[in-house]
């Protein structure tokens, strides 16, 4: 736990410390970075920098909690990713 973190527990004890993991992509049409938070309903934003995208995905991510949307004991755990590779591109054949 950081520094802030025992801070802001130690300012509002009712409150913990949560983490989860974003999936950010580059959206070539927007030209902006999309995160977005798998398994949570409405988590989900874009920015035009990464430093930004974090601000605005711990931004949403509050007002879920605050709203009653999400529980801290109902978030998704992350297992990881795959990556698929598939070799029909444009639907011609290998």
């Amino acid at each position: 736990m950081t520094v802030a973190e025992r801070s802001a527990t130690a300012e509002h004890p009712d409150r913990r410390t949560l983490t989860v993991t974003a999936y950010v992509e580059w959206g070539e049409e927007s030209q902006h970075y999309i995160g977005i938070i798998p398994g949570i309903r409405g988590a989900h934003t874009q920015a035009a920098t990464l430093d930004e995208l974090r601000d605005n995905l711990r931004e949403v991510l509050e007002l879920l909690v605050e709203v009653g949307e999400i529980e801290a004991d109902e978030l998704p755990r992350f297992v990881g990713l795959q990556q698929l590779e598939n070799r029909r591109v444009n639907g011609e054949s290998p």
